[in-house]
């Protein structure tokens, strides 16, 4: 990996801001990402994401820091956060923007207990393919402190399928329709592709179950995308 992202980040944090991120993917074209939009406050964010921050509580795990927006809200609302991701330039600027806790690692790679897990901005991405996901979510199990929640995000893109009239187009052969490859552009460099993926909340339900957890919608967002607690069922 470059870390196109990571430069970008830099690149904003030390002013030096010319140009923003361009995200596609294998089903969708070119798209904007905004760099300002990477460093929003908690007004600026999508109501999930605030919903998220509000129920956060306990000594908190955010997977997928990036600057470190959601990680400088909980802690200046005094929780004990730590900050993960694995893109070296996110974690400079996550510390220099005065995240306490930060560390370059991947999920997996995670051993720390906690209260809280968030994962946020389609938290699902991470566990890159359907086939994936139980592992992904036993390991998330293995970090949760008694009575603890994994709050995540993603969105059902089924919508992206469908033509004018209402049809869909899904190759039923083909994988689940929310394993995407995503693209990142910067500064006319490209990234090297990543697997990503959306999932709906039925899936992610029935995931969650089959590794003896508790998954409830907490709320729909605006645009086919939800918020779910992820939980321990007490027996």
């Amino acid at each position: 990996m470059k870390d196109l992202f990571g430069q970008a980040l830099r690149d904003y944090h030390i002013n030096n801001y010319t140009e923003d991120l361009i995200t596609s993917t294998n089903i969708s074209d070119e798209d904007v990402l905004p760099l300002p939009y990477l460093f929003r406050s908690y007004s600026e964010m999508p109501r999930i994401e605030q919903k998220a921050l509000q129920l956060a509580n306990g000594n908190i795990l955010d997977v997928g820091c990036g600057s470190g927006s959601h990680s400088l809200y909980l802690q200046d609302h005094g929780h004990k956060v730590k900050a993960i991701d694995i893109s070296k330039g996110a974690i400079e600027v996550a510390k220099n923007r005065g995240v306490k806790h930060v560390e370059l690692k991947a999920l997996l790679s995670e051993t720390d207990t906690f209260d809280t897990i968030l994962l946020l901005m389609n938290g699902t991405g991470i566990f890159q393919e359907l086939a994936d996901t139980s592992d992904y979510l036993k390991h998330l199990k293995s970090l949760l402190n008694p009575d603890g929640q994994i709050l995540i995000d993603s969105s059902d893109i089924q919508y992206m399928y469908e033509d004018e009239d209402g049809g869909l187009w899904i190759d039923t052969t083909a994988n689940y329709y929310g394993e995407l490859d995503y693209y990142l552009k910067y500064k006319g460099e490209s990234e090297t592709p990543m697997k990503w993926l959306y999932l709906d909340f039925e899936r992610l339900k029935l995931a969650s179950e089959s590794v003896g957890l508790e998954c409830e919608k907490v709320i729909d967002g605006e645009h086919f995308d939800y918020l779910a607690k992820i939980t321990v069922p007490h027996h």
